[in-house]
């Protein structure tokens, strides 16, 4: 496994990302505050997931929609995965409900089981927990902290 750091812009409250790839594939991204990175020994050299994945930050943090995903290799449940798939279907700029999700999924899925799967996402912002909103249309539950959530939002505006 390959360790990446990512320098997010100085006015966002992100503060660092850091992510990690095997072979071709992202695998995790998260807050450097989530995790203590101290002990990370980073990659130097960068493969192909890592560019990519780069790259794709880049054109996020300059306020566009990349308009592309990078190989993602998220280890989960099926349910899990069937709720992030979902999630890769929300549109840059736009947001959905934790019920809307589970409707998509099965009629008698609940909310609060989508959430937890929202929870364990591994990608965090590429596969973009932070557009599901409670159904009142409020900020709810976001590992990184709400003031991310509302960060990344507003960035998409």
């Amino acid at each position: 496994m390959n360790y990446y750091h990512y320098d997010v812009p100085d006015d966002s409250p992100l503060r660092g990302i850091t992510f990690t790839t095997e072979g071709e594939e992202l695998t995790a991204l998260w807050f450097d505050d989530q995790k203590d990175v101290k002990e990370i020994e980073f990659t130097c050299v960068d493969n192909v997931a890592a560019s990519d994945t780069k790259r794709w930050l880049d054109m996020y943090f300059s306020g566009r929609d990349p308009g592309f995903t990078p190989k993602l290799r998220a280890v989960g449940t099926e349910f899990r995965k069937t709720v992030w798939e979902m999630l890769l279907n929300i549109p840059y700029g736009h947001t959905m409900t934790y019920g809307e999700i589970a409707a998509g999924i099965s009629e008698s899925m609940s909310a609060q089981a989508v959430g937890g799967a929202v929870g364990h996402n591994p990608i965090a912002i590429i596969i973009p927990c932070h557009r599901v909103i409670g159904s009142d249309g409020s900020l709810t539950g976001y590992a990184g902290g709400l003031d991310k959530k509302a960060y990344l939002l507003e960035l998409e505006k």
